[in-house]
């Protein structure tokens, strides 16, 4: 097992969020917006007691990050927001058992949405295990992407002519 440029996050502590629902349904909150407890609680219909914990310890090994904001009346909410972009690369096959974690470089605000994400790295595991085929697939996605971004460009380009 391997752990790559990440000093402050425990392989053991990530494998452990990955393996529990409830922490990978806060993950997949949090990773669309902010949030604060009771909201949490709320979506996920699991009593706030049980999120604190969970927030507590996803935030103590490094994974979230927690801030006051003020609000209209009463005292500050405390709101939880993903700390940093984690790649995990599980490979498990009959010579190999390797978890690699890696800190992303681009913003997550930038990345596709989690499906077309998972797609693409669905996509470049299969090449990284020889699977030549998905070249193909990987192609398409460009293309995609490609066809998106050009789309995306036409659409900003003429609301900033409207302004």
């Amino acid at each position: 097992m391997t752990q790559n440029s990440f000093d402050n996050m425990d392989m053991e502590a990530i494998l452990d969020v990955m393996g529990c629902r409830t922490r990978r349904e806060i993950i997949n909150l949090l990773r669309e917006e902010p949030c604060f407890v009771s909201q949490i609680s709320k979506e996920l219909e699991i009593g706030q007691k049980a999120i604190i914990e969970h927030l507590r310890a996803m935030e103590s090994m490094g994974l979230l990050k927690s801030s006051f904001r003020k609000i209209e009346r009463g005292r500050p909410r405390k709101y939880y927001d993903m700390s940093q972009d984690v790649t995990v690369n599980i490979i498990i096959n009959q010579n190999t058992f390797q978890v690699d974690i890696t800190e992303e470089a681009l913003g997550r605000k930038q990345l596709p949405s989690g499906d077309e994400w998972s797609k693409l790295l669905n996509v470049e595991h299969k090449i990284r295990m020889g699977q030549w085929e998905a070249i193909e697939e990987l192609k398409s996605l460009i293309k995609l992407y490609g066809t998106l971004k050009k789309r995306a460009e036409e659409v900003l380009e003429d609301v900033e002519g409207h302004k």
